[in-house]
């Protein structure tokens, strides 16, 4: 997907929600151990790949997820992270979501030059059940952080957010079930709860999948695939967007005298249904989608 950038690779499980790990899962079936730790040769400088004619693979607007296949502050990483720091720098044009389980960390992680934020970044935390939100939430709200969101996943848990929506620092919510081995039931009354409380306070809420096993009014569902689980999250109403966040892109230094062309989400006919819309870099039309999904 053009919209993940993994600078570093593997994670050692640090919570309830990383019992069955989907990166683990999929390492495993690769024959490889989800707990080793390595810097991704090839893409490391992703953002900064540039096309033939010299311009960047990644257009001015767009949006880069980090890290899905780690934590971006993960000790292990200390190392690299000065490196991608530097990279997210050179690219004031593309906003970048970051994701942790680590929020104790930031602080001592963060660019000297970091002062109140970033204008381009967002931080994340996960948060599977009120337990860990009650843990996470706090932290990260005395982050210096211009942008701020939540992903419930995997949902585990009912979970409330309102005291931590109420002050207005939280830009996006995000939840979704679990897959692969061990696969915990994720309740529609769970994820209809947070999406309440999200339009109470203009949150955007996505509710991106709902895992392979759903409950709904006492019967759970065995959905395979994620295409699947995707679509029944969309059909199941409780997707809301809320104030938009406003990550105030500005060119980058090498485009300062040329004039920058702004990235313009499109989309195929498959994408109408899914769950991940709301917060989706739209289609790269690479021609994998069956001629029926067009």
């Amino acid at each position: 997907m053009h919209d993940i950038w993994n600078p570093w690779h593997g994670c050692f499980k640090k919570s309830e929600g990383c019992a069955h790990c989907y990166m683990y899962f999929l390492d495993k079936q690769r024959h490889q151990d989800g707990s080793r730790i390595y810097r991704v040769k090839n893409n490391f400088d992703y953002p900064l790949h540039k096309n033939k004619d010299g311009t960047f693979k990644i257009q001015s607007g767009e949006c880069l997820r980090v890290c899905l296949t780690s934590d971006f502050f993960l000790s292990e990483a200390d190392v690299w992270r000065p490196e991608a720091w530097n990279i997210i720098k050179q690219r004031p044009d593309v906003g970048f979501f970051l994701l942790t389980k680590r929020p104790e960390r930031v602080v001592a992680c963060l660019p000297k030059d970091w002062n109140d934020g970033w204008d381009n970044v967002c931080l994340s935390v996960t948060a599977e059940n009120q337990k860990r939100a009650d843990e996470r939430l706090p932290i990260l709200l005395n982050l210096p952080f211009k942008h701020k969101g939540v992903m419930t996943a995997p949902f585990i848990g009912e979970i409330s957010l309102k005291k931590y929506l109420a002050g207005g620092q939280l830009e996006q919510v995000i939840a979704g079930g679990e897959n692969y081995d061990g696969s915990r039931v994720l309740k529609y009354e769970w994820v209809k709860k947070l999406y309440e409380e999200c339009v109470a306070f203009n949150v955007t809420f996505c509710f991106i999948e709902t895992g392979t096993f759903f409950e709904k009014d006492g019967k759970i569902y065995k959905l395979a695939g994620k295409r699947l689980q995707s679509e029944m999250a969309f059909k199941s109403g409780l997707q809301f967007k809320g104030k938009t966040i406003d990550f105030k892109l500005v060119q980058p230094q090498q485009n300062l005298f040329t004039e920058t062309t702004w990235y313009q989400k499109k989309w195929h006919k498959n994408c109408e249904c899914c769950g991940y819309r709301l917060i989706c870099n739209g289609c790269t039309f690479c021609g994998q989608c069956s001629p029926a999904d067009k």
